[in-house]
This record gives structure tokens, C-alpha cells and sequence, in this order.
């Protein structure tokens, strides 16, 4: 290979890394244009009033992009004896979030997290006092099933062990019919000896897209560098015009 060759070689090579670089960093612009939008998106969701929880005929459109995190409130009966504990890991402590089912008036269920014990707390978990008839309403924020487990731990619904809240299999461990795609993370409530503490949902999402866009932005702006540094370097060394250059 010529030497002229490698230089178009390297030229190239230069111009694909250049250009590789910047459509990275221009990606990484994008997404923490969408991140910010959904960030600002689902803060206004927590916060606004409770609307109705989704109903069985819209729980086919409901989805992560669109509901998650919205207020929502929903009655109906607690089914306290096919209430379930995941294991939990909160500001307060390891524990557990208590799962109970509320049947609602439609015959529907929708799994609520009413809350976190403590660990040493699990088997004294206390019933909020219900209206008449046995009647609950509840508020809180819509939450995306977590389905198979926790990282490096599976749920095993024969030996009642936990790790995420996948409403599939705690409705199938506990012989449940009609159960919404979601679940509701319960508001605090005033504190009750013993009862679940609600209202710890942590609204948090990594962005870290502007670090990675200025990183592949840098890179991109090495390669014309490189290559300046290479060109002074090559002339630097070239003999003045009219002097042969020294044999090896």
C-alpha cells in the first residue's frame, strides 16, 4: 500500500469515526429532549387531582407512556385474606409493601399497595377501619405491573416469596379473576399503629443523556484534532525544499 493510499485510507477512516461520533451525540441530545419532556409529563401526572381508575374496558389501552404515575382513586371491598407482601427497601427501612386486593363495584379487582412494614412489623399488619357495608375508597398513583422478579431474584409464588410487584402471578397465586394490568400505590394516610405507610413512591429518572452527548461530542472534535496534530508533525519532519533527505 502506498503511502498516498494510507492517507486516504486514514482519511477515511477519520471522516467515518467524526461522523459516527456526532450522530451519537446528536441521539443523546434527542433523548434528554424526550426525557426531559417525560419527566415534566409525569410530574404533572402525580400531582394533579385523582381521576377514576381505568375501567375493565380500558385496561387494553393502558400503558406505561401514557398512565403511569396518574392519580387515580377507586372503591370497593378490600379482600384482606389474599393480601400479599413484596419485599420492600425504602427510606424507612427493609420491609415489605402490603398488596391487597380491592374488588370493585363492577366485580373488577385492582391490586393496591397500601403501604410499607417494617420487617419485624409483617405479621401484625393492621386493616384500615372500611366505611359502610365495608365499603374503601382510595387514591393514589397508577402504577405498570412488574412482572418475574427483582434483579437476581425471581418471584416463587409456591413458597410465597416476593421480590416485585408483577400482578399476574400474585392474581394467579391467589385465584383471581378480572384483575386490572396496574396497581395503585396508595396516598399516606394519618398514621396507624402497625398499618402500611403509604405515599412513598419515588418519582425518579437517570439522566445522564447531556454527560453522554458532550462525551461523544468530544470525541468527535479529537479526530479533526488528531489529525491536525498528525499534519504539523509530518511537515515538521519533511526537509526544506532543496535538501535531499539524509539516507538511513
Amino acid at each position: 500500500m502506498t503511502p498516498r493510499v494510507r492517507k486516504a485510507a486514514g482519511a477515511l477512516g477519520a471522516l467515518l469515526l467524526f461522523c459516527g461520533f456526532i450522530a451519537l451525540g446528536s441521539w443523546q441530545v434527542e433523548r434528554r429532549a424526550w426525557k426531559l419532556d417525560l419527566i415534566a409529563r409525569v410530574a404533572e401526572r402525580a400531582h394533579a387531582p385523582p381521576g377514576a381508575a381505568p375501567s375493565f374496558a380500558e385496561w387494553p389501552g393502558v400503558s406505561a407512556a401514557k398512565d403511569e404515575y396518574r392519580r387515580v382513586r377507586a372503591t370497593g371491598m378490600f379482600l384482606y385474606q389474599a393480601e400479599t407482601l413484596v419485599l420492600a427497601v425504602t427510606d424507612l427501612g427493609s420491609g415489605f409493601w402490603v398488596l391487597t386486593p380491592l374488588k370493585l363495584e363492577d366485580g373488577s379487582v385492582v391490586l393496591v399497595n397500601r403501604g410499607f412494614v417494617a420487617a419485624d412489623r409483617s405479621d401484625h399488619v393492621a386493616h384500615a377501619v372500611a366505611g359502610a357495608a365495608g365499603i374503601s375508597t382510595i387514591s393514589g398513583l397508577l402504577r405498570i405491573t412488574e412482572p418475574g422478579g427483582a434483579f437476581l431474584r425471581h418471584n416463587d409464588p409456591a413458597a410465597n416469596r416476593w421480590y416485585s410487584r408483577d400482578v399476574g402471578a400474585i392474581a394467579a397465586a391467589r385465584h383471581l379473576d378480572s384483575v386490572a394490568p396496574y396497581f395503585i400505590d396508595a396516598d399516606a394516610q394519618p398514621p396507624v399503629p402497625d398499618a402500611p405507610v403509604g405515599g412513598l413512591t419515588v418519582i425518579a429518572f437517570h439522566n445522564s443523556h447531556l454527560v453522554y452527548a458532550i462525551t461523544w461530542y468530544t470525541l468527535a472534535l479529537m479526530i479533526p484534532a488528531a489529525l491536525w496534530v498528525g499534519i504539523r508533525e509530518e511537515r515538521r519532519r519533511r526537509p526544506p525544499a532543496g535538501v535531499s533527505p539524509e539516507p538511513p
